[in-house]
């Protein structure tokens, strides 16, 4: 485990982004709970000076998603903003534009990131659960697109997402519908990966985060990276990244170290190196 002191909370977006971190764990708080943790663009924006400052950190190993409260995780765009940002075409497409390079940071994030679920896990909710590479919900907790009720396209990526988790038929019925489900029916179709007591969620959330801080940086880094490009088309597979990787996992000191901490029946201390 890393010997890393909690870092003060940061704020972005006027307070609706909340940072910290503590034992090589980030932490990153949706903290709207007046609209139930809507996402607002500058709440987009301050969502990536969060991750950016937390990929750049290199005693951070692993980062959690949260909403304040228990109304809600994320329960989709803030839709008293849709008047101004997305009251057509091509406002949508500013408002994607400028949300845009958030979602692939978010999409493309090179550490292992966990989304712990409370009550409303809704539209952009949803996508920006989806693009964690870890879901755990609490049982109170639901889960919808409803996009069709609205009159309004969901992106490519966050299908994308759906798909390859719940497979094209019930990303069907749950786009045609717009239907909520429960935690329950998104654990048995993949959408999420636990499903805990509320009072449980946090507690077991931080506890698989700390045991990813603990372990191998560079082999948590390789299993992602490969893991990826499994989910890839076979002829758009980057297997010199997988490769290199792989060698530098077995040149590095962690190996060692790892190997001399099981022989010494010790718990290894990995650097990342």
């Amino acid at each position: 485990m890393l010997d890393t002191p909690t870092s003060a909370e940061k704020s972005y977006a006027d307070g609706k982004i909340l940072q910290s971190s503590a034992d090589g764990v980030g932490v990153i708080t949706f903290n709207n709970a007046a609209k139930r943790n809507a996402m607002s663009l500058d709440m987009w924006e301050g969502l990536g000076s969060a991750l950016v400052e937390l990929r750049d950190d290199p005693g951070i190993r692993v980062v959690v998603l949260r909403g304040t409260g228990d109304k809600a995780f994320v329960s989709g765009a803030d839709i008293s903003q849709f008047e101004k940002t997305r009251h057509n075409a091509e406002a949508s497409e500013e408002y994607s534009k400028r949300s845009a390079a958030q979602r692939a940071l978010l999409a493309d994030y090179p550490k292992p990131i966990i989304a712990s679920i409370r009550g409303f896990c809704l539209g952009g909710g949803m996508q920006v659960a989806m693009s964690a590479d870890i879901r755990i919900a609490a049982e109170d907790s639901q889960f919808g697109i409803p996009a069709a009720k609205l009159g309004i396209a969901y992106g490519y990526d966050g299908l994308k997402h759906l798909v390859s988790l719940v497979g094209p038929s019930w990303a069907r019925l749950l786009m045609y519908t717009g239907m909520r489900i429960d935690s329950a029916e998104a654990c048995r179709i993949g959408l999420v990966d636990r499903v805990l007591p509320d009072a449980e969620l946090w507690d077991a959330t931080t506890e698989i985060a700390r045991t990813i801080a603990g372990n191998a940086p560079l082999a948590i880094k390789a299993a992602k990276i490969t893991i990826a490009q499994v989910l890839r088309d076979p002829d758009q597979r980057d297997k010199k990244a997988i490769k290199e990787i792989g060698t530098a996992c077995m040149d590095s000191e962690d190996f060692r170290e790892g190997r001399r901490a099981f022989m010494e029946k010790r718990k290894p201390n990995f650097t990342g190196r």
